[in-house]
């Protein structure tokens, strides 16, 4: 006898051995598929948490900026008191220029430096030694060397990039609007509740029918089985034949007395 199972989606209605495995195999990945969107749905929940918690970070740096600010207007009262208003104000303003002007020029001179940002050296070699392997001495290494496109070339070059970025994602989008609808958290949580109890009575009805003793044991109960069929059918016949010639013999031996 199976265990009574759920109603999910996938249920074939095919409760043979050979059915159940098939359908745990269907049901596996489905399981894990709404298994990866719940925690897509934790992750979003958390994500908003995190959001106003960033929030409230921000709200920390602007009133960090309001306190710095603040601190500049004591330095410049404080230069007043033995200067000119103006006058102090503008040195501590030509102070801050001074250090915006020394540290971008120190940001600008390392990243021009740090300019091809891409390990082109090392992009090269490869590409080098993968056009060896494959074409051997009759590489050419002028080929890696990129040719100098002019201004409107590179527009050219760009514009495409653009329109094919642009057909990627009306691609993506179409896919999108023809997929099925993203399920909500709460039939998410429904659905993997239903699936999980049809998988456990899945996983009970193969285990009870891979038991050989019980499936024996039931069959030998069964009136009905052919087994018992048989033995209600030839055992009176076999007790018969046995009861026969249990009679010849014992009288054989009468006769040679």
């Amino acid at each position: 006898m199976s265990s009574p199972q759920a109603q999910t989606p996938g249920n074939t209605g095919d409760n043979s051995l050979l059915g159940n495995a098939r359908t745990l195999l269907r049901l596996a990945p489905r399981q894990l598929n709404d298994e990866f969107s719940l925690a897509k749905e934790e992750l979003k929940a958390k994500g908003v948490k995190v959001g106003i918690a960033a929030g409230m970070f921000g709200a920390a740096l602007v009133f960090l900026g309001l306190l710095v600010i603040a601190l500049v207007v004591a330095a410049i009262m404080g230069l007043a008191t033995v200067l000119p208003a103006w006058l102090a104000a503008l040195i501590v303003a030509a102070f801050f220029l001074l250090i915006i002007a020394i540290s971008a020029l120190l940001g600008l001179r390392f990243f021009k430096k740090a300019l091809p940002l891409m390990p082109e050296e090392a992009i090269r070699g490869l590409k080098h030694d993968l056009g060896v392997m494959r074409e051997g001495v009759s590489f050419d290494p002028q080929t890696l060397v990129k040719p100098e496109l002019s201004k409107e070339e590179k527009a050219a070059l760009k514009s495409e990039k653009l329109a094919q970025a642009e057909a990627a994602k009306a691609e993506r989008e179409a896919k999108a609007a023809a997929a099925d609808p993203v399920p909500t958290e709460a039939e998410l949580r429904e659905r993997l509740t239903a699936r999980r109890a049809h998988l456990l009575g899945l996983r009970e009805d193969l285990v009870e029918r891979m038991d050989v003793k019980k499936q024996a044991k039931a069959l030998l109960d069964d009136p009905g089985s052919p087994v018992n069929l048989v033995r209600q059918k030839w055992l009176p016949l076999s007790v018969a034949a046995v009861s026969t010639t249990t009679f010849f013999v014992l009288l054989r031996k009468l006769f040679k007395k």
